[in-house]
C-alpha cells in the first residue's frame, strides 16, 4: 500500500465491589439547579454562546442548546471523509476514458494523485492496453487507501476533538465520576447507520467510551464480563480510573435503532425492522450481563444499564428511563423530539429545567437515581445539538435512509470510524464465532455493491499492545486466520474477485494509525524462467 506519514504525538486492600445506592426521592425543582451544573456547562468557554433565543441559521431556527461550533466541526469531517471514498467511482470513469491514450499512465497518476491523494498501483495500470483496466481490483484498492488515510488523518490530528488526554476527555470522564460511574461500556447495532452512534448522535468524546459493535445491539456476554473483570483489577491494583472503594458503577449501554419514516422496512435487519423485537432483545442482554456479574462476583457486585433507541432517519433517540432498582418499562421512553419541541423557543436554562420534569415524568417504572438522571440530562442535551444537524445539514431526514455503508469492518478495533453509513462493523475473534454478523454484512454489500459489479472490500484488524512481547505477531496471525476463514465461507464471492480483503493491525499503546500488513490484490509482476 502507499506509505503514509507519521502520526504527531500525541494501594487497595479489598476486592472490587458495587456501592449500594443511597435513597432518594427525585423531583424536578430540587435537581435542576444539579444537574446542570453538568459536562457542557464545564465546556462552556469552549463553546459559542446561545443567547437567550433561538439562533437562526440559514433560515433554520436552532435550539438554545445547540452548539452550532460542534456542528460546523461535525459537518466538515463529515464531509472530508465520505469525499475520500465518494470521489473513487468517478475517478475510475475517468481512467476507463483515458486508458487507450498514449499517455494513459501519466494521465492516470496525475489524475488519482489530485483528486484522491494517491497513485495507482502501476502494474494494474501496466496491463490496462492488454485486455483493460482491471476495475475491480482498482475499485478495492481506492477503497483501501482512502481507508488509510482517514485512519493515518483521524490519529495525526485528532478531527474530531476527542483524543485521550484532551480537554474534552478529561472534563467527560470529571463528569462521568460525578454521576457515580467509572467506565462507560457501550453497545451499538452493528449496522453503519450507527457508526456515528458515540461522536454524533451522543457527542461523546471517543477516547472515554468502551464501544463493541454487534449486530442487533446483542454483545457477548460472556466477552463483556471479561471486559468488567479487567475494569474492576485495574480499579484495585492502580486506582484507574478511581479507587475500587469508590462509590461509582460500570455502565453498560445497548443501543439499538429504528426508523420512523419507513419502520417495517428500514429498521434493524438482524430483528425483522421490529423496534419493538430490537429493543427487547437488547434489554435482556443488559439484565444477562447484570445478572451474570451478580451471581458470579461477590460483595453485591454488580452494573448499572440504560437502553437507548435511535431513529436512523433523524437521529433523535429516545430513552427508556430506569428506575433506581433498574426496572426498564420497554413500552415507555423518551423520544428526544418531544423534548426539542417542548424546548425550542425557551432560553437555556429554561429548556434544562423543562429536560429534568420530562424525564422524570417519562420514568413510568419509578424515578432513575441522582447520577443516572444527571447522565441522562446531558445525553438529551447533546442531542438536541445532532437533531438541528440533521435538520441544518441534511434536511431533517437523511436521504440515504437505508444502509449506503463504504466497507465493512472485520475484527477488534476501528477506534477511527466514526461516521454514519461508512462501515458495517462485524466484531469478532473468529468468523465462526462472528458469522451472524458478516453474513448480515455481505448480504448488505451484495445489494450495495455486487449488484453494480463492484468488489465488496473487507478490512480485517486486529489490535494489540506492544508492551506484549509477540503481540503484534500474534495480530498479524489473527488477521491471517480470519482472512482464510473468509475466504472459504465467501468462496464464490472471493474466487470470481467480487470480494477483496486488507490486512491491518494496531498498537493500542500507540496513538498511532493502524498499520497495512497485506492485501487481496493481486500486484505481482511476472518474471523470467
Amino acid at each position: 500500500m502507499t506509505p503514509r506519514s507519521s502520526p504527531c504525538t500525541t494501594s487497595r486492600i479489598l476486592a472490587p465491589t458495587a456501592p449500594r445506592r443511597k435513597s432518594s426521592v427525585l423531583r424536578s425543582d430540587d435537581l435542576t439547579d444539579h444537574v446542570t451544573s453538568s459536562f457542557e456547562n464545564d465546556l462552556h468557554d469552549q463553546r459559542e454562546s446561545h443567547g437567550s433565543y433561538p439562533a437562526s441559521l440559514d433560515g433554520i431556527w436552532l435550539h438554545p442548546l445547540t452548539s452550532r461550533i460542534d456542528n460546523q466541526l461535525l459537518r466538515g469531517y463529515e464531509l472530508d471523509i465520505k469525499g475520500h471514498f465518494d470521489r473513487i467511482v468517478p475517478v475510475l470513469k475517468q481512467l476507463s476514458a483515458l486508458q487507450k491514450e498514449p499517455d494513459f499512465i501519466t494521465k492516470a497518476q496525475a489524475l488519482a494523485k489530485a483528486e484522491l491523494g494517491f497513485t495507482m498501483p502501476l502494474t494494474i495500470l501496466e496491463k490496462a492496453w492488454v485486455k483493460g483496466l482491471d476495475m475491480r481490483s482498482l475499485f478495492a484498492w481506492c477503497v483501501f487507501e482512502a481507508y488509510e488515510q482517514i485512519s493515518d488523518d483521524f490519529f495525526r490530528c485528532d478531527p474530531l476533538i476527542g483524543a485521550e488526554g484532551g480537554i474534552r476527555s478529561e472534563l467527560f470522564e470529571s463528569f462521568l465520576l460525578e454521576c457515580g460511574f467509572h467506565l462507560l461500556d457501550i453497545t451499538p447495532c452493528a449496522d453503519g447507520r450507527l457508526a456515528h452512534a458515540i461522536a454524533y448522535v451522543l457527542r461523546l468524546p471517543f477516547s472515554s467510551v468502551r464501544r463493541r459493535s454487534h449486530a442487533g445491539a446483542l454483545f457477548d456476554i460472556e466477552n463483556t464480563v471479561s471486559r468488567w473483570v479487567k475494569t474492576e483489577h485495574l480499579r484495585y491494583r492502580e486506582a484507574k480510573p478511581n479507587p475500587a472503594l469508590a462509590s461509582t458503577r460500570y455502565l453498560k449501554i445497548a443501543v439499538y435503532h429504528f426508523s420512523s419514516y419507513d419502520p417495517h422496512h428500514k429498521g434493524c435487519a438482524a430483528h425483522g425492522s421490529s423496534a419493538a423485537s430490537a429493543a427487547s432483545a437488547a434489554l435482556m442482554r443488559l439484565r444477562d450481563f447484570r445478572e451474570s456479574i451478580e451471581k458470579s462476583f461477590c460483595c453485591g457486585a454488580s452494573v448499572d444499564f440504560l437502553l437507548i433507541g435511535i431513529d436512523t432517519d433523524t437521529d433523535s433517540i429516545r430513552i427508556h428511563i430506569p428506575a433506581e432498582n433498574s426496572t426498564v418499562d420497554l413500552a415507555a421512553w423518551l423520544d428526544v423530539r418531544d423534548i426539542y419541541c417542548a424546548t425550542l423557543k425557551l432560553n437555556a436554562e429554561a429548556a434544562r429545567k423543562v429536560i429534568v420534569s420530562m424525564i422524570l415524568k417519562a420514568a413510568r417504572s419509578g424515578s432513575p437515581d441522582e447520577g443516572m438522571l444527571k447522565f441522562i440530562c446531558q445525553l438529551v442535551e447533546n442531542n438536541l445539538s445532532q437533531i438541528d444537524y440533521v435538520r441544518q445539514f441534511h434536511k431533517s431526514k437523511y436521504a440515504d435512509a437505508d444502509h449506503a455503508e463504504r466497507f465493512i469492518g472485520v475484527g477488534i478495533g476501528f477506534k477511527e470510524i466514526h461516521l454514519r453509513n461508512l462501515t458495517y462493523f462485524a466484531h469478532l475473534d473468529t468468523v465462526e464465532e462472528g458469522a451472524p454478523d458478516l453474513d448480515v454484512g455481505i448480504k448488505i454489500f451484495k445489494g450495495l455493491n455486487v449488484s453494480r459489479d463492484l468488489p465488496i472490500p473487507v478490512v480485517v484488524r486486529f489490535d494489540y499492545h506492544s508492551n506484549v512481547p509477540g503481540a503484534r505477531e500474534r495480530a498479524i496471525q489473527d488477521c491471517n486466520r480470519v482472512q482464510r476463514a473468509i475466504q472459504d465461507r465467501y468462496a464464490e464471492l472471493y474466487n470470481s474477485g467480487m470480494l477483496h480483503i486488507l490486512l491491518t493491525v494496531r498498537d493500542r499503546d500507540q496513538y498511532s494509525p493502524s498499520e497495512a500488513i497485506k492485501s487481496t490484490i493481486d500486484l505481482v509482476v511476472g518474471g523470467s524462467h
